[in-house]
């Protein structure tokens, strides 16, 4: 407490010394801490020639896909497979109520028992007249004409079993089987609907055979040969894939100018062993490996010359909180954390996208252990 008594100059000389003091207390916590000198390699981000592409548009394919339809006309009594199950050749797929099919087995099998019995009938007189002529108890025109009718009972009798054969071979449609091995990768109908010939109700492709569409410009098609491999790019799938040109349509297509291009590519899993894993504390699904499948968008990149990219070490990118970076070291030697886009990585160098620009020094190795605004020394 200020005495009252205290002259005006008095008072005001204190309260300024205070105000100094508060000001000199602030500016002393606003101080920063010194920042942390730490060792690490540096590089300098440079340009390089890389490879260069023409990327398309495509799509994965089954190299042998089946539309499964029924051969007769019917309601479907079961269907006894689902979308994603393996089959095999010959395993049943679906089956049809053949009642009509029944009905025509029926009428058949009535038809040919009377021919088996008109041929019987045909068979006793053509014996009898046989004999009779043999006598010359009949003229041969009367033998020759019982022979007719012998001959046409035969013929009318082999008609009547070749009708019944085929109506009753229609009844092993009512079960309908898989052509090829593969995987049921479309259901297009259900139990208790019509099935009509021609009309598919499955679709049974086999996975292990993919192949890549696409359709590609005059100016690729004159560099591209069969054989040829080119890498692919998958959604979903971290690795590039390769494949190799099998076909090349002759003719372009008449809207867009372009040229269907087909290229097979493997569809075999590269998991990893389940050692390594594990020893990491991989999860299961880590563990399975990666299946393409048709259908899946994917990108084709033809080589096209070379092109200038700029590149840094590989050593030089790291991940913080999901983030793909790295440090860039200024003119004071302050780093500073930086977003950039990665490339492809070839011979110890990644190459940058964005982000960097030619010139620009960044930490080479070692980052993990390093954060914004430390100082890398000598």
């Amino acid at each position: 407490m200020i005495p009252r008594s205290l002259p005006l100059a008095v008072l005001s000389l204190l309260l300024s010394a205070a105000l100094l003091a508060g000001c000199g207390g602030q500016e002393e916590a606003k101080q920063p801490a010194a920042a942390r000198v730490m060792r690490a390699p540096v590089e300098t981000a440079t340009l390089a020639k890389a490879p260069a592409y023409h990327p398309t548009p495509a799509t994965l394919v089954a190299e042998n896909q089946v539309q499964v339809a029924s051969r007769l006309m019917g309601y479907l009594r079961s269907i006894d497979v689902v979308e994603g199950q393996p089959v095999q050749v010959g395993q049943k797929l679906f089956s049809v109520d053949p009642v009509d099919v029944q009905g025509q087995v029926e009428q058949t099998r009535a038809g040919l028992k009377q021919a088996e019995d008109a041929l019987a009938d045909a068979r006793v007189e053509f014996l009898r007249f046989e004999a009779l002529f043999k006598e010359d108890a009949v003229t041969r025109q009367q033998f020759e004409k019982m022979k007719l009718q012998y001959e046409l009972a035969q013929s009318r009798l082999a008609q009547a079993r070749a009708g019944h054969n085929t109506a009753s071979g229609q009844l092993r449609y009512a079960t309908v089987t898989s052509p090829i091995a593969g995987v049921v990768t479309k259901k297009m109908a259900h139990a208790g609907d019509l099935a009509t010939p021609g009309q598919p109700v499955l679709v049974v492709e086999n996975t292990g055979r993919l192949q890549v569409e696409t359709q590609v410009p005059e100016s690729v098609l004159s560099a591209l040969k069969p054989g040829a491999q080119v890498r692919v790019e998958v959604d979903g799938q971290a690795k590039t894939q390769t494949a190799r040109v099998a076909r090349i349509s002759p003719a372009a297509d008449p809207v867009s100018r372009t040229f269907l291009v087909k290229l097979d590519i493997s569809n075999l899993p590269h998991p990893q062993p389940l050692s390594r894993t594990r020893e990491r504390g991989a999860s299961t699904d880590a563990e399975a490996p990666h299946i393409l499948r048709s259908g899946l968008f994917a990108r084709v990149l033809f080589p096209q010359g070379e092109r200038e990219t700029l590149t840094v070490p590989a050593g030089a990118l790291v991940n913080r909180a999901g983030i793909s970076g790295v440090f860039v070291v200024g003119q004071d030697g302050v780093i500073q954390f930086r977003m950039v886009r990665a490339g492809e990585q070839r011979d110890g160098r990644l190459e940058i996208l964005s982000g960097l620009t030619d010139g620009e020094r960044v930490v080479s190795g070692g980052a993990e252990k390093l954060e914004s605004g430390d100082r890398i020394g000598g």
